[in-house]
């Protein structure tokens, strides 16, 4: 404890002590800052008992440092992580040190650049579509004119095969040209954005689909590698993939590791952690995982279910209580069926059903 904060904490204590008596003698300069507290039985019982709940998750961390060394002794445990690199992967084996991947080869990283910035326009002119008045757009179109120029002028240096190089010389010279038309008129017409879009998209798509098959032949590759070295330790091995709500469907990184694992290993020993932003760190994805696997044992002790704790605990009883309420306000319960524990299912949308589910669909 600091100087300072020992200080406070006497000031603190001093101001709380002995009542009216005590406040009645205070000098003057304490007394903007005193006055007597009161709590009625029921309050100091109730913070006592909350308390509980809070000094468990104190409880939990120490734990879950012991429980995380333990773990990471026994067990490989692979990490996927987005990223806009293409996304790391990084491989823990007991004893070792970590072992990161090579990054997705950087025309990956090309090709979602060319393309991020089509729609990047987009957005800087989605405001003022149709409203010819407001010109405070121009500046950042064009100081973002500039920026695609020159990814134009240095595209034939770029690593990247010819026929790919093409493509992204087309978008880039209608991303410049739609630019042009806007900063001259001065003004953004929707059929004008309109029609940039649809000049734009089967482009687009190109680039999509080769980024694609660049990620997924990188990372096969990098598993196919770590699986052989992991010999029969590869059964004991744990992984898990970060994803927010976007990117849960059709998961890149969580799909490629789901080919290696198989499906017995779903939800068991491969996990799709969901997070609230696109990257998050090693230390914070082994934390989640840790503690999936601490509360599992939590809940076969209590519970005699390995797996219950991988689900909301009241959620069942929660379950029969929406049916009830439901019924007595006459309206149509609307939940999921039941699944077991241990569901074995993919962690994202399941169920077929009508309408595109691709960009080659929408064509």
């Amino acid at each position: 404890m600091t100087y300072r904060s020992g200080l406070a904490a006497a000031a603190a204590l001093f101001l709380l002590g002995n009542g009216a008596a005590l406040a009645q003698s205070l000098p003057d300069y304490m007394g903007p800052i005193s006055g007597k507290t009161s709590s009625t039985p029921a309050d100091v019982a109730t913070k006592d008992m909350l308390a509980l709940n809070t000094g468990m998750f104190e409880l939990y961390g120490d734990a879950a440092r012991i429980f995380q060394k333990n773990f990471l002794g026994k067990h490989p445990v692979i990490l996927g992580l987005f990223s806009g690199a293409g996304g790391r992967l990084i491989l823990y084996r007991p004893g070792q040190p970590p072992t990161e991947a090579p990054q997705v080869p950087i025309v990956y990283q090309l090709l979602k650049s060319v393309g991020h910035s089509t729609m990047a326009l987009a957005e800087v002119v989605g405001p003022y579509v149709d409203n010819a008045d407001d010109k405070s757009w121009r500046g950042s179109m064009a100081a973002y004119r500039s920026r695609m120029q020159s990814a134009l002028d240095g595209l034939d240096k770029t690593p990247m095969q010819a026929d790919w190089r093409d493509n992204n010389r087309a978008i880039l010279q209608n991303n410049l040209a739609f630019m042009d038309e806007c900063l001259a008129a001065g003004a953004i017409p929707f059929a004008k954005l309109e029609a940039f879009g649809k000049k734009q998209a089967p482009l687009l798509a190109k680039n999509v689909a080769w980024a694609a098959q660049t990620q997924v032949a990188h990372w096969m590759t990098v598993m196919a590698d770590w699986k052989t070295q992991l010999g029969a330790d590869w059964d004991k091995t744990y992984a898990a993939s970060n994803t927010i709500y976007v990117a849960r469907q059709n998961n890149v990184i969580f799909s490629v590791l789901a080919q290696f694992f198989g499906p017995d290993a779903i939800n068991t020993r491969l996990m799709l952690i969901e997070t609230i932003s696109f990257t998050t760190t090693p230390q914070d994805m082994l934390e989640s995982l840790t503690r999936i696997i601490a509360d599992r044992s939590v809940g076969a002790l209590f519970f005699g279910s390995y797996h219950l704790m991988d689900y909301e605990l009241m959620g069942g009883d929660a379950r029969e209580a929406i049916i009830a309420e439901t019924r007595k306000r006459g309206m149509t319960t609307f939940l999921p069926p039941l699944v077991p524990f241990g569901s074995k299912q993919w962690p994202t949308l399941v169920t077929p059903g009508p309408g595109p589910a691709s960009i080659a669909d929408l064509k």
